[in-house]
């Protein structure tokens, strides 16, 4: 989805090409077997090789949080951690922007490289990774020790970053003295405190109770708004990465077999093994408007009004321009009232038709449709685009195309046969 050209924030920041690596003595006799699609027991039976990652191409663009996921042994970690070069690539690029520039990090020098891990890239760990001999604040500014910085610069920076991640209190003790919720903050915080805008997280919040883990994702959503860094974030929990990310990479057995936004990936799933993945799933959590609704063209018209039930009670009229410009149920005038996602039911008036932007989520469709007994129409840019009522709904509920209807009966805004 990024773009090579384009505004600073399309350009990809990381970018993977045709990544592969291999683990063992001779690593590079497996290519041969990578580029004939073996699997990695048959690669490891012909080399004594272990395939870490395939072919791997991925970019990911500035202020994005991008979540590899998989089975545990797909490479998401391995792929992760070439990033900042813990794990040697055997073939391919791995593109860093730095100081204006592109930078390999599968082949720059030792010095560029020291560079990328100080002030570049920073890493958050599953297990924490604090030195249990240090304090919260010795821990949060051990990165910055090592850049050299004094230590009334470094109290400051580290100060600011221990509020951010609510320990401002916490700063003279220890590990132990902290539950592992307050532990995962501190890691968050040394993250942030070398203020690289690349962040590395492999599965940071896995090892904590479903609780914290959830009120650090809230958490973690909450920073990422005030901070816009790029966040390459490592998961086998596909709620985590549904809720998480812009864009989900999916990998097995080293390669990754789809990449796309939550949306996508839970309505056209690329394979078996990506469909079993998203099963199970909640479509509250990931689906849009966009994806519900029936479009404008798609609605049958009476004059110059759309209708937006079946029997032509409720009627739509758009300006010159394609806004919403009035509304009627049962020939009175009704009332127009525009919301955003966040909105409080006490804001709508009685019997009000809602106009909502085209991202608005499942959820709150379904909460405007419960308080307003209208459809909701959706806007992209002011100008109406579709509509999003009971027939919708149900659609999203049973994962069908918003545009496919039910096989029993057609779609609540389709003209009769």
């Amino acid at each position: 989805m990024a773009r090579a050209n384009g505004s600073a924030a399309d350009r990809p920041v990381v970018t993977f090409e045709q990544v592969d690596i291999v683990f063992g003595e001779h690593p590079k006799s497996a290519l041969p077997l990578i580029d004939a699609g073996k699997t990695r027991s048959e690669i490891l039976e012909a080399t004594g090789n272990v395939l870490g990652v395939a072919g791997a191409s991925l970019a990911i663009r500035k202020g994005e949080i991008c979540v590899l996921m998989g089975l545990s042994g797909s490479g998401k970690s391995t792929l992760l951690r070439a990033v900042n070069g813990l794990n040697p690539v055997t073939r391919g690029r791995v593109l860093v922007e730095h100081d204006g520039r592109q930078v390999d990090v599968a082949s720059c020098d030792a010095q560029t490289l020291r560079a990328l891990r100080t002030a570049r890239i920073a890493m958050v760990f599953q297990q924490f990774a604090l030195l249990p001999w240090r304090t919260v604040t010795e821990n949060v500014g051990f990165g910055l020790e090592l850049r050299g910085l004094g230590k009334a610069e470094r109290d400051r920076i580290v100060a600011d970053k221990l509020k951010l991640v609510g320990l401002g209190e916490w700063g003279g003790k220890y590990a132990h003295e902290l539950s592992g919720g307050m532990q995962q903050r501190v890691g968050l915080a040394r993250a942030f405190a070398t203020d690289a805008d690349i962040l590395l997280m492999d599965e940071p919040f896995s090892a904590l109770d479903p609780l914290i883990r959830d009120k650090l994702q809230d958490e973690l959503l909450e920073l990422q708004r005030a901070l816009n860094k790029t966040i390459l974030f490592v998961s086998h929990d596909l709620d985590e990465a549904m809720k998480l990310g812009n864009r989900i990479a999916i990998m097995e057995g080293g390669r990754i077999v789809q990449v796309g936004t939550p949306e996508e990936i839970v309505l056209d799933p690329a394979n078996d093994y990506v469909a079993e993945f998203v099963a199970h799933m909640n479509p509250l959590r990931v689906l849009r408007g966009g994806s519900l609704m029936t479009p404008l063209a798609e609605l049958r018209k009476d004059g110059s009004a759309l209708l937006l039930d079946r029997e032509g009670r409720l009627r739509l009229e758009l300006d010159a321009e394609g806004r919403p410009s009035r509304v009627t149920g049962d020939g009175a005038a009704g009332r127009l009232v525009a919301l955003g996602e966040d909105f409080e039911r006490a804001d709508l008036p009685e019997g009000a038709f809602v106009v909502a932007p085209l991202d608005l989520s499942m959820r709150a469709a379904i909460e405007l449709r419960q308080a307003t007994g209208h459809p909701v129409i959706l806007t992209e840019g002011g100008r109406a685009v579709g509509v999003c009522g009971d027939e919708e709904i149900y659609r999203g509920i049973l994962r069908q195309s918003a545009h496919e209807p039910a096989a029993h009966e057609p779609a609540a805004h389709e003209p009769a046969a």
